[in-house]
């Protein structure tokens, strides 16, 4: 009984291991999708700011608000991917060495 036991033991971590990329993976999309519309914005602004200054002008204060806000919120929200994905990559890293005896992560260079 103890191979079955063994055997089991293996597939939940492999199971856990393949859960955890699905998660890591469907963060990276999403940090992805908005680090382009962050990109988007950005640009908006800076088309906005080329057009005021052709006409020897300033971007009007509500257009300026508008577009710097927008382009804030998706900065903010691309952080907030970021920071979940180094948690995801710290989970990924302690959490063999944890299950695992040690003997077995010392010949494991952090990858």
């Amino acid at each position: 009984m103890a191979l079955w036991d063994k055997l089991k033991t293996e597939l939940d971590r492999a199971g856990k291991a393949a859960q955890g990329a699905i998660d890591e993976g469907k963060v990276r999309l999403d940090a992805f999708r908005v680090r382009q519309l962050a990109d988007k914005a950005a640009q908006a602004l800076g088309y906005a700011v080329y057009r005021a200054r052709l006409q020897n002008q300033d971007v009007d204060a509500d257009t300026y608000s508008r577009l710097s806000s927008t382009l804030a919120a998706h900065e903010s929200e691309a952080n907030r991917y970021e920071a979940q994905l180094a948690e995801l990559a710290t989970k990924r890293k302690t959490g063999p060495d944890t299950a695992s005896p040690p003997s077995s992560s010392a010949g494991t260079p952090g990858a």
